[in-house]
């Protein structure tokens, strides 16, 4: 008598993220937030005014960083001074960002804007992360001694070019998808 071994397959099913935003799309939170006649206005609300807030404190950096405005102040001094805030306005930006994800779902695939504003989110995430790197421990550049060099400079022509792109890309989002 032979033994005959046959092999077990198993289908893995890797979740894309399609699959990914459906889901999201379809748990209790997501139906809750796109049901819901006051929260999710709430939601977009405040995603919509810390956005601003910390856009525009990222603004005032971005101009400082290239000579435009405050050219007294030492850059430390003033990053010392506004990086909690935008750090609280950019917490709560990404939050409910996240909660907007769960409540429009896949609508958000539907074009290649959010995506695209995705994109651009990481470089402009990528580049701060580089800024701080770079001269977050220069004392003399922090201080003031030492004028904004060049490198400082593109990275604030960067970052002001890079959140200005994002706030126009989310704006478009409902105007290249009939379904919002």
């Amino acid at each position: 008598m032979l033994l005959r071994i046959t092999p077990v397959v198993t289908v893995r099913h890797y979740m894309n993220l399609h699959d990914l935003f459906q889901a999201m799309y379809e748990s209790c939170l997501g139906t809750a937030l796109a049901e819901s006649l006051y929260v999710y206005p709430l939601v977009e609300g405040i995603h919509l005014l810390s956005l601003a807030f910390s856009f525009g404190l990222i603004v005032l950096v971005d101009f400082r960083l290239l000579g435009i405005a405050l050219p007294s102040l030492p850059v430390g001094e003033m990053l010392k001074q506004l990086r909690p805030w935008m750090i609280g306005g950019f917490t709560a930006t990404f939050v409910t960002g996240i909660l907007l994800m769960f409540a429009l779902g896949p609508k958000l695939l539907a074009t290649f804007i959010f995506p695209l504003k995705l994109l651009v989110i990481l470089l402009a995430a990528l580049n701060a992360i580089w800024f701080e790197w770079k001269f977050g421990r220069d004392q003399d550049y922090l201080t003031g001694r030492k004028d904004p060099v060049v490198s400082a400079k593109i990275a604030g022509a960067i970052s002001l070019a890079s959140w200005s792109t994002v706030v126009v890309l989310g704006r478009l989002i409902p105007y290249f998808d009939g379904s919002f």
